[in-house]
């Protein structure tokens, strides 16, 4: 069978280096705080957080919490993985979508030659097995945002398997020794993203924008071998240094650019594993962090005062600091997987396997694309330990300052006023940005008037970006609501 068509598809390689902040893993104990009293199938959602768990009096039960994730980042590329359609944050909606994309008939996906070589490459960087033949399959599902009523995926034979990530814990009094710890890689798939759904409750109605649909995903799915909030956010962070560091993702979770799904249970060590939920769409490590801690206190609590946990699906609400209830999943949901029959299987090759006089547009080596990665941050932090004798805690604070390495000579501040990084203080010139968004935007502007609280973030949001978020939010809703009251 023929291998598919590849497109060139282009992504900006950047390096990014950041420390990941220290913290200790919350202990498992039994709960002296708020406790619940719900049954079988009543709502199990808690208004206000849970009380921190103390140590198990003598004779106690202990408990074990096991964490498991699946991490959705958007590959850095032009195109979208399926279509030509371009790639682009905060486009007006509806503005990048193809005639694929929206599903008319007859139309035919096209696979970008840019989100597998990102997805190769990515799943090297993670220690996997890259498998040389892998498919593509239909998951089909209904959703307002999903014009084909399926998404293109791979869920028979992925593209990678088998991989490790080891991140770094911080320890002890002062958070100055570093505990690594690995967790297992089950798969890294392609797959495409769906649309994006606007509520307006005010008018009752929702907005379909397909701006998103078909942008190329990578989908990495770690196994349960986590135990807290803590560990999940510092491998994730983990993950988002290296995914920065190959160029193969952004990883900005604020343009949700990576997404992480949780799935959590705990039991009684020695004993078979809980039932589980999954708390979903988390875009933000912190978020991530607080979610999972919640979750296992909240199911500790739950066991302790004799109720069950429920096989469901939760979302984390992160002003009242607590997960809540979304939908059950008790009888699971037939997705009608099948295999994918406008795209042949994907096939690789490796310096052993390339056949003579093949096209190198339309084949794809997996040894040449393992001779072009980067250093890794781990790499690095490493040399500034064996090289410099650094604390290892130290060598993550230091690479903080990467750009201070690439501009030999010169001085933080020099640096921060060329790229231009600095808070904006100019209020008069804000304050005419402000007087330019609400003259380009006259719909929100009215909206606005009429008590829809979502337009004034809108219009927040938009002075925002003009400013490259260098102007304070604050600032920017007073200067706001001044000329809105005028």
């Amino acid at each position: 069978m023929a291998a598919p068509v590849l497109r060139w598809g282009s992504g900006a390689r950047r390096w990014a280096f950041a420390r990941v902040d220290g913290g200790s893993c919350h202990r498992r104990g039994a709960p002296t705080g708020s406790t619940s009293n719900r049954i079988r199938g009543q709502s199990s959602v808690a208004q206000q957080p849970l009380h921190t768990a103390q140590k198990p009096r003598k004779g106690e039960h202990k408990w074990a919490a096991v964490v498991g994730l699946e991490i959705h980042a958007q590959i850095s590329s032009n195109s979208k993985l399926f279509s030509g359609s371009q790639v682009r944050f905060s486009a007006p909606p509806n503005s990048l979508v193809s005639f694929f994309d929206a599903s008319l008939p007859g139309t035919l996906p096209v696979l970008n030659r840019r989100c597998v070589e990102a997805a190769v490459m990515t799943g090297l960087a993670l220690n996997c097995h890259i498998n040389k033949k892998s498919l593509f399959d239909r998951k089909h599902y209904f959703y307002a945002d999903l014009p084909a009523g399926y998404q293109i995926t791979q869920q028979r034979l992925p593209i990678a398997v088998n991989g490790s990530l080891i991140y770094g814990i911080c320890a002890g009094k002062k958070q100055s020794q570093v505990i690594p710890k690995t967790v297992r890689i089950k798969q890294i798939q392609l797959e495409q993203d769906s649309g994006k759904s606007l509520h307006d409750d005010l008018r009752s109605q929702t907005l379909i924008d397909l701006n998103r649909a078909g942008v190329g995903l990578l989908e990495v799915v770690l196994e349960p071998d986590m135990s807290c909030g803590e560990e999940a956010a510092t491998a994730v962070r983990e993950l988002q240094l290296i995914l920065q560091a190959l160029g193969t993702s952004q990883a900005n979770m604020a343009e949700g650019q990576l997404r992480v799904d949780a799935n959590i249970s705990v039991h009684h060590p020695g004993e078979p594993l809980g039932v589980r939920t999954e708390v979903k769409n988390l875009n933000s490590i912190r978020f991530l962090a607080k979610a999972i801690d919640y979750e296992i206190q909240r199911q500790i609590s739950e066991l302790e005062n004799g109720g069950e946990i429920l096989n469901e699906t939760r979302s984390f609400h992160h002003k009242l600091g607590c997960t809540m209830s979304m939908r059950d999943k008790e009888g699971k949901q037939d997705y009608r997987f099948m295999p994918e029959p406008n795209l042949p299987p994907l096939v690789l090759y490796d310096a052993t396997s390339l056949p003579a006089g093949a096209d190198p547009q339309q084949v794809i080596n997996i040894d040449q694309i393992r001779e072009t990665l980067p250093e890794l941050p781990s790499v690095t932090r490493e040399k500034l330990v064996q090289q410099y004798g650094m604390l290892l805690e130290h060598s993550f604070t230091l690479l903080v300052f990467d750009e201070l390495w690439k501009r030999e000579g010169k001085t933080p501040r020099q640096i921060v006023s060329e790229k231009q990084l600095e808070l904006m203080q100019d209020q008069g010139a804000l304050e005419q940005l402000c007087h330019s968004v609400m003259e380009a935007h006259p719909q929100v502007v009215m909206d606005v008037k009429k008590g829809n609280p979502r337009a004034v973030n809108k219009l927040i949001g938009l002075v925002r970006k003009a400013t490259q978020s260098r102007a304070d939010p604050v600032m920017i809703k007073e200067l706001l609501e001044k000329k809105l009251s005028l």
